[in-house]
């Protein structure tokens, strides 16, 4: 049976994957708007989610844990859908990186049903990362609109 502390850095190295995948599918989106408008929005975006990889990996690492380096399974799934939207074009890009952020606000979810995990793991997910995603949805659905 794992300890709690392995559940915790399990639970939040996969959030980890999960936020690296999406630092990668913004860097790969961004080339096809290079220039325009977009972006500067999908940069700011791309930036966010390397904050959130920054916090969880601390957040790994104070647990004792040995943070996540890639994006794994997450990475070549990333890779796929947005490969794809590539070939599609922009609107498809965009709906790629939203439909992404959803899956992200299920993982962050997920992740708060687990009760062993500590306070102020907890407390990044419901204040700062899962919000921020809910944000992306919204700045994303803005982008859309425009496209």
């Amino acid at each position: 049976m794992a300890s709690a502390t392995e559940t915790t850095t399990d639970t939040l190295n996969s959030l980890l994957r999960g936020e690296l995948s999406a630092v990668e599918t913004y860097r790969q989106a961004e080339e096809k708007f290079h220039g325009e408008y977009e972006e500067a929005n999908l940069q700011r975006l791309e930036y966010e989610h390397q904050q959130a990889v920054d916090q969880l990996r601390r957040h790994v690492h104070m647990k004792g844990g040995q943070a996540a380096e890639s994006s794994g399974a997450w990475g070549v799934f990333a890779q796929l859908v947005e490969g794809s939207a590539k070939i599609f074009g922009k609107a498809a890009a965009l709906k790629a990186l939203k439909e992404g952020e959803e899956i992200g606000i299920g993982d962050y979810e997920s992740a708060l049903k687990n009760e062993s995990l500590p306070a102020e793991c907890r407390s990044l997910i419901r204040d700062t990362l899962l919000p921020r995603c809910r944000q992306h949805v919204k700045n994303l659905d803005q982008l859309m609109s425009r496209n």
